[in-house]
């Protein structure tokens, strides 16, 4: 019988929000950095998975300082002492503090994390100071020019052939179109790959004329409108997946943890490769987004009278059923996200099937939460929904998801193995 993993039950009222069941340190902090991304605007995403994959290095490393068990991502702490606890409570906090993320809804990274502290008498343990340090090389690792944080951030704004991505929100209160959303991302230091063109594929349809164009264009056109002929099923998964993804695959993450983990270690190395392998996918997809440049399934339908293709017939009033996201369609940064947090966990538990749910803060859904078998499985919906979402053709999704895959299985390869 299928186990329903509940993800956000109570535990003390310590965090004052939901944690997993059997909580750890490393799934604690995971919460409280998604929940500080989440009040923080813009960080939310895309750019968030950075940060949180910088928090979970971070308490992996300070970890291994004890147990030495694998690979760590900075160089080796010497000489820990102390609870492990108290480091990796340390190294999550610091990093946090560190990249500006300074509050969540629950109040301040200082006063929860003390409060973390006290109320398991560790506020003097020699771990902090282990954890400061493995906080500290994490974050001079990544200061400087690693480009998460550009002081002169890029303004693309795409541009208006046919094919091409063009703005599709406007600054608020204005008339003037918004520049792409994170573009920066593009450039960013990955994590894991050797540069952020690694896994960069090839392009979307070459042709505007090609059946294949057609064929997904006529897909997204009759799935994904507000008037569509989806069915109920389709509509709700659409919405179920309308919700951050980096906080749904986060959710999961933790339920998963608490069910099969016990041990700070491994749960520390799953959520660092995670983290790392999720934060690279979105590299690859920016990377990909700003160097193709390819319209979104709005424009295309707006523009389908012009685009040379006699299969794609346009419809200027067609609107897609969630708002456009304000950056280039090719590929689908949430599938490349889901095919990176699928392929992290099947690699990570050596096989792709296990039974877990993923849950959605998107209220009214039939489906909530959403049972699965198989990793892949989950990542297979992602790629759906965004097509009955009106955001995205399919080629977005199915590209993206392979992308994801292929970051993952590098991060799993070459960094945190186990020392021998």
């Amino acid at each position: 019988m299928r186990r329903r993993i509940a993800a956000w039950l109570v535990v003390g009222g310590l965090l004052g929000w939901g944690t997993p069941a059997r909580a750890d340190v490393v799934t604690d902090w995971n919460l409280i950095a998604a929940q500080a991304i989440a009040v923080a605007g813009v960080r939310q995403g895309p750019a968030g998975a950075i940060d949180v994959a910088m928090v979970q290095v971070a308490i992996h490393d300070a970890i291994q300082a004890y147990q030495h068990r694998f690979e760590s991502y900075s160089a080796p702490i010497a000489n820990a002492s102390g609870s492990p606890v108290a480091a990796a409570a340390t190294a999550a906090h610091d990093v946090l503090i560190g990249v500006g993320l300074t509050s969540t809804a629950a109040g301040t990274i200082d006063s929860i994390y003390n409060t973390y502290l006290s109320s398991r008498g560790l506020q003097n343990d020699n771990g902090i100071a282990t954890g400061h340090q493995a906080a500290a090389q994490i974050l001079s690792l990544r200061a400087g020019n690693d480009g998460r944080a550009p002081a002169n951030a890029e303004q693309f704004f795409g541009g208006t052939s046919p094919g091409e991505w063009r703005p599709t929100a406007v600054i608020p209160g204005t008339s003037n179109p918004m520049p792409m959303v994170a573009a920066f991302l593009a450039h960013v230091t990955p994590f894991t790959l050797k540069d952020p063109d690694q896994f960069r594929p090839s392009p979307p349809p070459p042709h505007l004329t090609s059946g294949e164009y057609a064929q997904d264009y006529n897909e997204v056109k009759r799935l994904g409108g507000v008037v569509s002929q989806r069915t109920p099923e389709q509509t709700d998964m659409a919405l179920f997946f309308s919700d951050n993804a980096l906080q749904y695959w986060y959710r999961a993450a933790r339920s998963i943890a608490a069910a099969h983990l016990s041990d700070i270690g491994d749960s520390g190395r799953l959520f660092a490769l995670f983290g790392m392998s999720t934060a690279d996918a979105v590299i690859t997809a920016w990377n990909t987004k700003r160097y193709w440049n390819f319209w979104r399934p709005i424009t295309a339908i707006h523009e389908g009278e012009n685009d040379g293709n006699f299969k794609t017939a346009g419809d200027p009033g067609w609107q897609p059923l969630i708002v456009t996201p304000n950056y280039p369609t090719y590929v689908s940064g949430a599938s490349t996200f889901a095919g990176a947090a699928s392929t992290s966990l099947g690699n990570y538990f050596g096989s792709d099937k296990m039974d877990f749910t993923i849950s959605s803060a998107v209220a009214g859904l039939t489906l909530n939460p959403r049972p699965y078998e198989r990793f892949s499985d989950a990542a297979d919906d992602v790629v759906s929904a965004r097509v009955y979402e009106g955001i995205h053709f399919r080629l977005d999704d199915v590209v993206g998801a392979r992308e994801g895959k292929h970051v993952a299985n590098w991060a799993f390869a070459h960094f945190l193995r186990p020392l021998e």
